[in-house]
């Protein structure tokens, strides 16, 4: 199956230089100058308790924000995931989502750009996908530099080495995720209808439902 990320996946990485831009007086008052701009990065984990400890670490250069995990869903209806469609995707936005997203997008427009660092699992990357593809609907980037970063403990050591080593999100990863959504909504929507009429009474077997089984399928 091929789905289209509207990743770059050529992009290549660049630390932001940190330079403060100054607004000053006359040249023979070389000392009367204002500092009007102050460059920061906005960093988006999954936890606000995460987002509360890495600001800790990385001082007032830096935002970060929560996505308190994932931000967008399949709807549970018909034509969600449409294979004729080359399998196109449909995804809805609940009210608390829209309404971090906006706050994420509000943040991002002030930012000097933008570092993904939700979980280092295919989960993980898949919010990263999902918060990037909303930016670009909101066109809230612009030619701003996007990051991926990823660290496995929550100490300022780690969360340093991480942004020292910035990579694009991870498109393959992003495929087995979209792919897996694919087939867990496929499944249970085929499924439940069978349920339905061999086991009155029974539960849908909805996306959520075959979650499990269908990897094994």
């Amino acid at each position: 199956m091929k789905f289209p990320l509207g990743l770059d996946r050529t992009a290549k990485h660049s630390h932001v230089t940190r330079l403060d831009s100054f607004k000053c007086g006359a040249p023979d008052q070389p000392g009367a100058c204002e500092e009007i701009l102050k460059l920061m990065d906005l960093v988006i984990v999954e936890s606000p308790a995460k987002a509360k400890t890495i600001n800790k670490y990385l001082g007032s250069n830096y935002k970060v924000l929560a996505s308190f995990g994932h931000v967008r869903d399949l709807p549970a209806k018909d034509g969600s995931v449409r294979p004729d469609e080359d399998f196109a995707m449909s995804w809805s936005v609940d009210s608390p989502s829209s309404k971090r997203l906006s706050e994420i997008a509000k943040a991002v427009r002030e930012a000097d750009s933008l570092i993904l660092a939700t979980d280092p699992d295919r989960e993980g990357e898949a919010i990263s996908w999902h918060v990037l593809e909303v930016l670009r609907q909101k066109k809230a980037l612009k030619d701003k530099p996007v990051r991926r970063v990823v660290f496995n403990a929550i100490t300022k050591k780690a969360v340093l080495e991480a942004l020292a080593n910035p990579r694009d999100v991870d498109a393959p990863l992003v495929d087995a995720y979209l792919a897996r959504r694919a087939l867990d909504y496929l499944v249970g929507f085929t499924l439940s209808p069978v349920l339905w009429r061999k086991l009155p009474g029974a539960r849908s077997a909805g996306p959520r439902a075959v979650g499990g089984a269908a990897p094994r399928l």
